[in-house]
């Protein structure tokens, strides 16, 4: 709104109440309202450099925000000097409560349950109604998440260069690059299936707790990404994940997975684990670009605060690595408990060898197909036919970001062959489980389980153990203490622990809890 009046460039800042500055912009206080100038700066990824380039931006940046908070944004002014010709250009908001915003809530510890649970609302709300369409769906491609990598991580190479303490965030770039790349590299049909699913929109962009302010009459989200609108056009999720990200930033990665889920469940978002992790560690890596800028321009806490956010990429970039995890074993040692506790614990999905053999006979998963060693759907060929289509089926889930725990005996060298085959075309982990029991319990294990889709007995499980290859790769779980009820905790731990050794980020994504027996 142009007519809300020129700003006197020669007016003290004091009287207007101070101001805070970003990488980007000065914001000033005046009463009730805030003025945003632009800094006239070329970062690579903006150029606010000329007055032209800045009155647009300005512009543009009321038209956005009006979004999401169309009471705030008021428009924009004009700067002039002393000579009372134009200099610059202005945004005129409305001025927020510092004291609501919901970055300093949450550093004080104040309760953030509700306003939080409304803006996943708000931004899922938004992202319905998004603008969507071809030109905005290239940029929720592979190829195009892969490009906002590579440029992102080219960027904070070249800051950090100018940094004085950038040299420790090296080795952290490089894992990023390494564990990012791996997974987009397996992953087009998740990207793809995303941009059929209508996920990609023009989205907020930047979505920051210092910008968002919880009012009583509901929250404001102030200052979506107006320079690019490419960076705007991304996944829903990839959106909120900046929030999630943020709130992680400030202690609280509890706030952080509960907003991912609720915004999930408000946007019908059933989005695997590993995508989640996946884009709160590019957010980070984005946020950690600022950091560096920001230590360049005399930042003292900035540089600090960017070792912070590597770690914390890093940190989701491992727990979300797609893994293809085999709990072989011998019959009635304990893989089928294991796979199902370790699946809830850390979110994998299940495929099962007896379900798959039953389901490719035609039989119900608990029908009695019980036939010697070898015969009826047991034979060579049939075994091979079994895991072939288990490892088909795990590739799928691979490819769409899913990890996969298979439940079979893996007892022969050319099975775990063509799994780690299947993991290596998926640019998937392999993680191997042997489940041991000693042979008397393991009989009677055999002879108190009914219902369940196995046909081995005490013979074809002696047979089995004659003919088995060696497993020399395979991380032992010995479930001998679980005795016929149930496997002890350690033993699921040990699991987890070999599959997720740097953490699972289970408390950050609080998904399918497991509860498991003392």
């Amino acid at each position: 709104m142009t007519g809300q009046g020129p700003w006197d460039a020669g007016a003290p800042c004091e009287p207007w109440g101070g101001a805070a500055e970003t990488h980007s912009a000065v914001v000033y206080f005046a009463g009730d309202r805030a003025y945003k100038l632009k800094r006239p700066v070329s970062l690579g990824f903006l150029d606010f450099s000329t007055r032209k380039a800045r009155a647009a931006a300005c512009t543009r940046e009321v038209e956005l925000n009006r979004r999401f908070a169309p009471d705030v944004y008021l428009g924009t002014a004009e700067v002039r000097g002393p000579d009372g010709q134009v200099c610059d250009h202005l945004v005129v908001m409305r001025r927020m409560p510092s004291a609501r915003r919901l970055s300093a809530l949450v550093t004080s510890g104040e309760p953030v349950a509700v306003p939080l649970r409304q803006v996943a609302r708000m931004i899922a709300g938004h992202h319905a109604r998004a603008a969507r369409g071809p030109q905005i769906d290239e940029q929720g491609s592979r190829d195009a998440v892969r490009g906002r990598w590579a440029d992102s991580l080219t960027q904070s190479r070249q800051v950090r260069q100018r940094m004085t303490a950038g040299e420790p965030l090296a080795p952290a770039l490089d894992e990023m690059e390494r564990l990012a790349m791996r997974f987009l590299a397996g992953r087009e049909p998740l990207f793809e299936a995303r941009i059929g699913e209508g996920r990609i929109v023009d989205g907020h962009g930047d979505l920051l707790a210092d910008d968002v302010f919880c009012l009583q009459d509901g929250p404001r989200i102030l200052d979506c990404l107006d320079f690019d609108d490419r960076l705007r056009w991304v996944d829903g999720l990839d959106d909120a994940a900046f929030l999630a990200m943020d709130l992680e930033r400030l202690g609280a990665p509890e706030l952080a997975g509960q907003f991912l889920a609720d915004y999930a469940e408000d946007a019908a978002d059933p989005a695997p684990a590993a995508l989640r992790h996946h884009y709160v560690a590019y957010r980070a890596l984005v946020r950690l670009k600022v950091a560096c800028l920001r230590a360049v321009q005399g930042d003292p806490a900035a540089a600090m605060q960017a070792r912070r956010l590597a770690e914390l990429a890093a940190g989701h970039l491992r727990a979300g690595t797609v893994t293809l995890v085999l709990a072989g074993g011998l019959p009635a040692t304990g893989k089928t408990a294991l796979a199902d506790a370790v699946a809830g614990q850390l979110g994998l999905s299940v495929l099962s060898s007896d379900r798959i053999r039953k389901e490719l006979a035609g039989l119900p998963p608990a029908a009695s197909a019980a036939a010697g060693f070898g015969e009826g759907i047991y034979t060579p060929e049939w075994t091979r036919r079994t895991y072939a289509e288990l490892l088909r089926r795990a590739a799928g889930l691979l490819a769409r970001g899913e990890s996969v725990i298979a439940d079979a005996s893996f007892t022969a060298a050319w099975q775990r062959t063509a799994a780690a085959q299947a993991a290596s075309e998926a640019s998937a982990d392999l993680v191997q489980l042997r489940c041991t029991a000693s042979q008397d319990l393991a009989a009677r294990r055999m002879s108190t389980r009914a219902g369940v889709p196995s046909d081995a007995d005490e013979a074809i499980a002696r047979r089995m153990e004659e003919t088995a290859d060696p497993w020399p790769d395979a991380t032992v779980i010995d479930t001998e203490r679980g005795g016929t009820a149930g496997l002890p905790r350690e033993c699921v731990q040990a699991a987890a622990e070999a599959i997720r050794p740097h953490g699972s980020g289970h408390a950050w994504h609080p998904e399918r809890p497991c509860i498991l027996p003392d």
